[in-house]
């Protein structure tokens, strides 16, 4: 079993940046599928980005060249960097991993983006 524990959510206004941690209750090294997700209000979860374990990214549509997903071995933790935030960034953001073929869930941050 693994629990994932997401920080770093918060207000900033159009134009700012936030980072976001997932910090699993297992070593990094041996969760596969890490990804990140946003629950914008009243919609379905959506796919924001994705880190293989050899460090291959890919980001949805909407986020690309502005969002940067890593995985940090040496601090046991996947980041998201998010630059230039529009307020249609605003939604819950979820970690995700799998481990031992099983996905588990994050319980969620906040981030809203002022107009």
């Amino acid at each position: 079993q693994v629990q994932l524990v997401e920080s770093g959510g918060g207000l900033v206004q159009a134009g700012g940046s936030l980072t976001l941690s997932c910090a699993p209750s297992r070593s990094i090294a041996v969760i596969n599928g890490m990804a990140w997700y946003r629950q914008i209000s009243g919609k379905e979860r959506e796919w924001v980005a994705s880190v293989v374990s050899g460090g291959a990214t890919a980001y949805a549509d909407s986020v690309k060249d502005r969002f940067h997903i890593w995985r940090d071995n040496a601090r046991d933790r996947l980041t998201l960097q998010m630059n230039n935030l529009k307020p249609e960034d605003t939604a819950v953001y979820y970690c995700k991993g799998v481990y031992r073929g099983r996905e588990y869930w994050g319980q969620g941050t906040q981030v809203t983006v002022s107009s």
